[in-house]
């Protein structure tokens, strides 16, 4: 049964490329942080839940705290 989103290092590195592509960054190392997205129900919308090397997506969705969940790669500044 699925978790209601993509699964797995692939789906991440799938994900991460069609954002560079819709950028136009593709073909450039992106330096940068993989950062947790989700909804909450304080707010609904997709919004910063934090870092993925400090939360664990897995373990918010599971708890039902948040859904919707997909991570992407922010640059660092």
């Amino acid at each position: 049964m699925g978790k209601g989103y993509a699964e797995g290092p692939a789906a991440e590195e799938a994900e991460r490329r069609r954002a560079e592509l819709e950028t136009g960054l593709a073909g450039e190392v992106a330096v940068g942080r993989l950062a947790v997205l989700g909804s909450t129900a304080d707010d609904p919308d997709r919004h910063f839940l934090g870092w993925a090397d400090e939360v664990d997506p897995d373990e918010l969705f599971a708890s039902g705290t948040a859904w919707g969940i997909r991570l992407e790669r922010r640059p660092i500044t």
